[in-house]
């Protein structure tokens, strides 16, 4: 319980306290699509005045510098802090230090990674023990549990925030709540999701937790314990979408759950836009002129985030479906970076072939730059949650082409349950096609077929993007003053002022107890008063 009359006693501290005079700490899981979010997160806790430490390691600082740099030109007390990866313990090559330069590597390299990622604990500590000042609050990924024991013997309020939507979160609770996980024959097999506000019908092989994997199950029972213990949840979304999945899983959970997104959908200037998330591989100069020679709602725009990655014949076929639907798109291929896409590019000319109306981007395109362009009229994406709220704040309809874990849900959510997108065709993560298929869902035919329907000015078409529309102008009127993420991350920020000037004086009361002398040093007659003073001090 909050000391409430305090907090009635002295609101102009209180309100002070909620400010300038907290210290955030946000500590994300080292994974590009993690470390965005969080950095909004930042911005928009500095933009109400409080002080904001982004804990990451070397690697992951330098890629996410300049946007850092870029809130603190603008005023905003945002800052970075490096702790060391102890990667190499585990047999992680140096610099190996984000989840998307894991391509074409083994799954004893992925588990050795996840190793080093806990190991994380004891750096973050020493950090957290230098400051001059104990943080007011920790901003854990949903992935980073081992954080929890390090808030609880430092005292520090921890808040997770998980970077799924709140359907996936409630989705999975609810499974793993009623045991389906342990009762359903094998991955593929096909059940409904109990206790769930809509029909959803799904499998474990598309509807895993984030570390729901063999050789991980320490890993997902300190995640599960951890979610359990949070003074609250942070999450990416907003009302408007998700507002029965929000409710949901707080109630399943029992604890404080604030909607403060979407964080892309924050006023930012063109250069802001231009550095969000990874360096582009092209000037966004270039992308804006080319998309300004184009008509309105007319580009479609592909790309399928930072970790995920088509296989060699599935990009082929999706580039001869691309050519072959007639409609101009800009295509960031990442892919083209391996040797048999990059090959196959350069042998059919194809660049050369489509260059009127197709851009390729090989590597990492401006994405907000591209979805907020009046051009952008379809998003071919992964459906990762980053991704999703970027194209529902754009208000531009999704070609939904999901790879793994939470962007199957994605995509139920933008295709069933939003109305805003149309399904691709894939149905199951690629590593559970047979061999003969060589990692093929959808066909060149498909994609011009899926591509016409999301495109195509007809009946269905025109209520879907007007639908896109409206979702967009909720979404930005959600994180405005007045709305309500606004409201929620106002909410959030008093929640964590009055939690942590508790802890605060638990701390103090626990030093003073520990200094008190023993009975034996002050004699027999003080020992009652001793010890009924320092219960007093304990419980103050």
């Amino acid at each position: 319980m909050f000391d409430q009359a305090s907090a009635e006693e002295k609101p102009g501290e209180m309100a002070a306290a909620a400010t300038a005079e907290l210290h955030f700490l946000l500590v994300p899981l080292v994974a590009q699509g993690h470390i965005i979010p969080m950095v909004d997160l930042a911005r928009l806790l500095a933009a109400r005045g409080a002080r904001v430490t982004v804990v990451t390691t070397p690697v992951n600082a330098a890629r996410n510098r300049a946007v850092v740099e870029g809130a603190r030109r603008e005023g905003l007390a945002v800052e970075l802090a490096e702790i060391a990866f102890p990667g190499p313990e585990f047999g992680v090559p140096e610099g190996l230090e984000n989840m998307d330069q894991l391509v074409d590597v083994d799954r004893d390299m992925y588990l050795s990674l996840q190793r080093a990622i806990w190991a994380m604990a004891a750096p973050l500590e020493a950090y957290v023990r230098a400051l001059p000042r104990r943080p007011d609050c920790l901003v854990a990924d949903y992935c980073n549990p081992w954080t929890a024991p390090v808030c609880d013997r430092l005292g520090i309020v921890r808040i997770v925030m998980p970077c799924p939507s709140a359907y996936f979160l409630l989705a999975t609770h609810s499974l793993t709540k009623h045991g389906v996980y342990g009762r359903v024959a094998g991955e593929l097999e096909p059940y409904e999701v109990p206790d769930f506000p809509v029909r959803a019908v799904v499998n474990t092989a598309t509807f895993r937790r984030f570390l729901q994997w063999p050789g991980l199950e320490e890993e997902e029972r300190d995640a599960t314990e951890a979610e359990h213990t949070a003074d609250g949840f942070v999450i990416n979304t907003f009302r408007d979408i998700e507002g029965v999945f929000i409710d949901g899983y707080a109630a399943a959970l029992g604890r404080r759950t604030w909607a403060v997104g979407p964080t892309c959908a924050a006023r930012l200037d063109a250069d802001a836009r231009a550095r969000r998330g990874n360096r582009a591989d092209v000037d966004a100069g270039r992308i804006v002129s080319w998309l300004d020679a184009r008509p309105p709602a007319s580009v479609l725009y592909v790309s399928f985030g930072s970790i995920a990655h088509l296989p060699a014949k599935q990009v082929i076929e999706l580039a001869r479906g691309l050519e072959a639907s007639g409609w101009p798109f800009v295509w960031a291929i990442k892919e083209a970076k391996s040797a048999a896409v990059s090959e196959w590019l350069d042998g059919e000319g194809y660049e050369e072939r489509v260059k009127e109306r197709g851009l390729l981007v090989r590597g990492w395109a401006p994405q907000v730059t591209i979805l907020s362009h009046p051009a952008a009229g379809g998003f071919v994406t992964h459906c990762g949650w980053n991704a999703t709220l970027e194209a529902i704040s754009h208000g531009v309809p999704a070609l939904t082409w999901p790879n793994f874990s939470d962007q199957f849900s994605s995509e139920q959510l933008l295709v069933d349950v939003l109305g805003v997108g149309v399904r691709s065709g894939v149905r199951v993560p690629s590593s559970f096609l047979p061999a003969e298929a060589e990692g093929v869902q959808v066909t060149s035919a498909d994609v011009v077929k899926a591509v016409t329907v999301l495109m195509d000015g007809g009946e269905d078409g025109t209520a879907r993007r007007a639908r896109a529309k409206e979702l967009a102008g909720k979404a930005r009127a959600a994180v405005e003053e007045g709305g309500s993420s606004h409201a929620d991350l106002t909410d959030m920020i008093q929640y964590v002022s009055e939690l942590s000037m508790k802890k605060r004086r638990e701390r103090d009361a626990g030093s003073t107890a520990q200094k008190l002398p023993s009975p034996a040093v002050l004699g027999d007659k003080s020992t009652d008063k001793i010890e009924a003073d320092a219960a007093l001090s304990v419980q103050s």
